[in-house]
C-alpha cells in the first residue's frame, strides 16, 4: 500500500520592533539574562498589558505581503498552559478572530494557502544544565506573528522552499530579520499520511520548534518513514506532540497532543478589541516595500538576468542589495551577476562568512577593467580572490602584482610568430581549415605571456600571421 504525505506548517516570526508586545522593555538577544524585564512581562500582580502599535503595523504589512484578508477588528485572547518560562501561566494570543486570514504564497510550481496570521507574545527561554535548569525571561513578551498554512505541502523539499520564500517575504517587508540561529523564525511541522488517492486525512503528528530549514526537512522525512512503517505493520498513529533531535535526526514523544479546548481560550479582559482603522490600512498599503516576486521580475526586465539569477539574488536579500548598488557604477550587469553568484558567493560559503568582504563599487570596477581590456577574465579570477582575501581595490592589486594585460600589438605579434614557428604542423593544419587548433595556439601564447596577452588581439594576430 502506498501513502501520500500531508504537511502543514505553523511558523513563528519575531517582529523587529524595539520593544516587547505588551510593555516597553527593550528587545536584546545578547543582553544578560533577566535584565530586559518589567512587572508586565514578569506578570507581577496589578500589571496591565498595552499593545505595541508598531507590532500591529508589521503584522498588517506581512498580511498584505501574503495576500491575506485583513480583519479590521480582531480579538486578543488568553491561551492557557503552564511553562516555567511564561510567568502568567497563559500566553496572550489570538484565536477565533485573528488579524488576517485566507492568503497564499506562490512557490515555483504550487500555491500554498495561508489559513491565518495572528499576533501573540513569545515565552522566555529555559537553559538546561546537567543538574539544573534556569529561566531567562528576556525573550518573554517578544512580539510574534504566527503564520499557519493549510495542509497543502506534500514533501520536505516543498516545505523548505516555502520557508525560504516566507523568510524572504518578511525580510523584504522589513518586519523581521528572521535569523533562525537567534530563534527569530521557528517552525512547528504537522505531518500525516493518507492512502494514495484518498481524500481522507490521516492522524496528524506535530513536531515542535524546529529551528533550521535542514532540520525541518529531516524531521519531515523521519516522520514519513516512521508513520509509513507503523501503518504497514497495521498499527495506528497516535496524535501527539514530538520534538526533533538534530544529533540523531529522529523525533521523540513530548506529550499527547492538546486540542484547542485544552488551552481554554477566552477573550483577554485586560485588552480591548484590536481595531485597525481604514486610514492606517491605506497608509500601510501605500508604503509597502518591494517584495521578492516584484524584485525578480524587475531584475529580469531591467538588467537582462535569467530567472535563476534573479531568484538567487532575491532569495539572498543582502546579495541582491549589493548587486543593486553595484549597478550604479557599471552597466556590465550580466558579468556583475556572474562574479557575484559564482566567485563572491563561493568564497563566502567556503569561508563560512555572512558579510560580503568587498564593496559594490570594487566589484563593479573589476567588471569595468575587463571591459576596458586592462585585464583578461582569466587574470580577473586571480584578482577577485585577492580582493576577497585582502579587501583591496582591483586597481591596487593589478598594479602591485603586475597583472595588467598586454595590449601592445607589436609585443604580442612577436610571441605569436615564435609560437607559429614552434608548431609548424599545427600552423599548416589550421591553414587547411582545422579551426579548433586556434585555441591550442592561443593557449601557447598565453603560457608565454603568463596569461597577460589580450586574447582578442592574440586571435586576431594569429589569423593575420597565417
Amino acid at each position: 500500500m502506498e501513502f501520500e504525505p500531508v504537511i502543514g506548517l505553523e511558523v513563528h516570526v519575531h517582529m523587529d520592533t524595539n520593544t516587547k508586545m505588551f510593555c516597553s522593555c527593550k528587545i536584546g538577544y545578547d543582553a544578560p539574562p533577566n535584565t530586559n524585564v518589567c512587572p508586565v512581562c514578569m506578570a507581577l500582580p496589578g500589571s496591565l498589558p498595552v499593545i505595541n502599535k508598531k507590532a500591529v503595523e508589521y503584522g498588517v504589512r506581512t498580511s498584505l505581503a501574503l495576500k491575506c484578508q485583513i480583519n479590521l477588528t480582531s480579538i486578543m485572547a488568553r491561551k492557557h498552559y503552564f511553562y516555567p518560562d511564561l510567568p502568567k501561566g497563559y500566553q496572550i494570543s489570538q484565536y477565533e478572530k485573528p488579524l488576517a486570514e485566507h492568503g497564499f504564497v506562490l512557490l515555483e510550481n504550487k500555491k500554498i494557502r495561508i489559513r491565518r496570521l495572528h499576533l501573540e507574545e513569545d515565552a522566555g527561554k529555559n537553559n538546561h544544565f546537567e543538574n539544573s535548569s534556569l529561566v531567562d525571561l528576556n525573550r518573554a513578551g517578544t512580539p510574534l506573528m504566527e503564520i499557519v498554512t493549510e495542509p497543502d505541502l506534500s514533501s520536505s523539499e516543498e516545505a523548505k522552499e516555502f520557508l525560504e520564500k516566507l523568510r524572504a517575504i518578511v525580510r523584504y517587508a522589513n518586519v523581521s530579520k528572521a535569523d533562525m540561529e537567534k530563534g527569530q523564525l521557528r517552525c512547528d511541522v504537522n505531518v500525516s499520511l493518507k492512502p494514495k488517492g484518498s481524500t481522507e486525512l490521516g492522524t496528524r503528528v506535530e513536531v515542535k520548534n524546529v529551528n533550521s530549514f535542514k532540520f525541518v526537512q529531516k524531521a519531515i522525512e523521519y516522520e514519513i518513514e516512521r508513520q509509513t512503517k507503523l501503518l504497514l505493520e497495521g498499527k495506528s498513529i497516535d496524535q501527539e506532540t514530538r520534538g526533533f533531535d538534530p544529533q540523531s535526526g529522529k523525533t521523540f514523544v513530548m506529550r499527547t497532543k492538546e486540542e484547542a479546548e485544552d488551552y481554554r481560550y477566552f477573550k483577554d479582559p485586560d485588552l480591548l478589541p484590536l481595531v485597525v482603522s481604514e486610514e492606517l490600512l491605506e497608509s500601510i498599503k501605500d508604503n509597502m516595500p518591494e517584495l521578492p516576486d516584484e524584485r525578480i521580475e524587475r531584475l529580469m526586465k531591467d538588467y537582462g538576468l535569467s530567472r535563476y539569477e534573479a531568484s538567487v539574488l532575491t532569495n539572498l536579500k543582502e546579495l541582491g542589495d549589493f548587486f543593486q548598488e553595484a549597478t550604479n557604477y557599471t552597466k556590465e550587469y550580466k558579468a556583475l551577476s556572474n562574479w557575484l553568484l559564482n566567485d563572491v558567493l563561493g568564497f563566502m560559503n567556503e569561508n563560512q562568512i555572512e558579510e560580503i568582504p568587498i564593496s559594490p563599487k570594487q566589484l563593479a570596477r573589476l567588471t569595468e577593467l575587463i571591459k576596458e581590456d586592462v585585464i583578461s577574465t582569466k587574470i580577473a579570477k586571480e584578482v577577485i580572490k585577492d580582493m576577497l582575501s585582502t579587501k583591496k581595490d582591483p586597481d591596487t592589486i593589478i598594479e602591485q602584482r603586475g597583472l595588467k594585460q598586454i595590449s601592445n600589438e607589436d609585443e604580442i605579434k612577436s610571441v605569436v610568430i615564435s609560437v607559429l614557428e614552434k608548431f609548424p604542423q599545427e600552423k599548416d593544419r589550421l591553414k587547411n581549415g582545422e579551426e579548433k587548433l586556434i585555441g591550442f595556439l592561443v593557449g601557447e601564447v598565453m603560457k608565454i605571456t603568463k596569461g597577460k596577452a589580450n586574447p582578442k588581439l592574440v586571435n586576431k594576430l594569429i589569423k593575420e600571421c597565417l
